[in-house]
């Protein structure tokens, strides 16, 4: 019987069991300090991420939340430089 390994992003991302998807991105944000996505990339993040403000959970509302300011600042930004 072989195991069932992590696959895709979720292999990347340390967790604990079970974890909620605010969990693991609460854990992703803590690291981050820097990246570059073309703008399409961004808008799309933006409007998958603001499906999940009504989530159940409420460290994955607020991780959803702290995401999508950080992605609409760099909209923003784009739009007016």
């Amino acid at each position: 019987m072989t195991s069932q390994l992590p696959r895709g992003l979720t292999a990347l991302i340390p967790q604990s069991q079970p974890s909620t998807p605010g969990q693991r991105a609460a854990a992703q944000l803590a690291h981050l300090r820097e990246a570059s996505l073309p703008i399409p990339v961004i808008a799309a993040a933006a409007e998958l991420i603001a499906a999940r403000l009504d989530d159940p959970d409420p460290v994955t509302r607020a991780a959803a939340g702290t995401v999508l300011a950080r992605l609409t600042a760099a909209l923003r930004a784009e739009a007016s430089g």
